[in-house]
């Protein structure tokens, strides 16, 4: 062992310093710690998509309906437009997957194919839609009509429904023959219900008819609107669109 340097204090009597230990254990037991396995990755990978997974349960329950923005009718494919009575009509079918994936509900599976109406007045007048009457006409000459919030209600709290459940339960509360207080009021809040429309306005909302057993409804289709009225209540000539208009266009491209 090395000597050490004695330090005197003010008495002038010598102290000794203590030197720095060496323990060849704690040495050890640092290269011990150290040199430890680190934690296997796949119970952590299995926790983080468990979590994932969680979250995206939570993600399509929390989901909330949220009416699209109308363009003017004008600018749809599939519209028609009365220059005279400066009123245009435009119908936007949601029956592919992305477009309808903006509902909480597949109303595809319930044989419902939701089907976006516009119409613009750029009148200086308002006109009533009190008692418009929409059709859309198969090809085979079928006549469908707008499905009613009745006609929703029972069909979708029908037992033999068939979507897909989830592997874990959601709560939800049920109002009416099982169908929850979200999809009654997705429903309500979706289907058009504009009595008049005012003066250089649009009014919009969704129509649902009833497709189920037509393999392919809109080919060869086309759609009716009659009943509308101006201000001095004189019927307006009828609005017709042929649904080629709409399968025939671009596709057009989401942001």
């Amino acid at each position: 062992m090395a000597s050490q340097n004695p330090i005197f204090n003010r008495d002038g009597i010598a102290v000794l310093t203590p030197e720095a230990s060496y323990n060849p254990h704690m040495h050890n037991a640092g290269k011990r710690e150290s040199s430890r396995a680190p934690m296997p990755q796949a119970p952590r990978l299995a926790a983080v998509c468990a979590f994932v997974f969680v979250c995206c349960l939570c993600a399509i329950a929390a989901k909330e309906f949220v009416m699209p923005a109308a363009q003017p009718a004008r600018t749809y494919p599939a519209h028609d437009d009365h220059p005279m009575e400066k009123i245009a009509v435009a119908v936007d079918p949601y029956d592919l997957e992305d477009k309808a994936a903006i509902f909480s509900v597949n109303y595809r599976n319930y044989g419902y194919m939701p089907v976006f109406f516009v119409i613009t007045n750029e009148g200086d007048q308002p006109i009533s839609l009190v008692g418009m009457k929409a059709q859309l006409n198969t090809k085979d000459r079928s006549k469908l009509f707008p499905a009613t919030m009745d006609d929703l209600l029972r069909r979708l709290s029908h037992p033999s429904r068939n979507d897909i459940p989830l592997p874990i339960p959601l709560p939800k509360k049920e109002v009416k023959g099982g169908v929850s207080r979200k999809t009654w009021d997705e429903i309500e809040q979706a289907q058009f219900g504009a009595k008049a429309v005012e003066p250089h306005s649009t009014a919009r909302g969704f129509l649902f008819f009833d497709v189920s057993g037509i393999s392919n409804p809109l080919a060869g289709a086309n759609f009716y609107l009659m009943g509308v009225r101006d201000a001095k209540g004189n019927e307006l000539m009828y609005f017709e669109i042929p649904m080629e208009k709409y399968l025939s266009a671009p596709e057009v491209k989401r942001p």
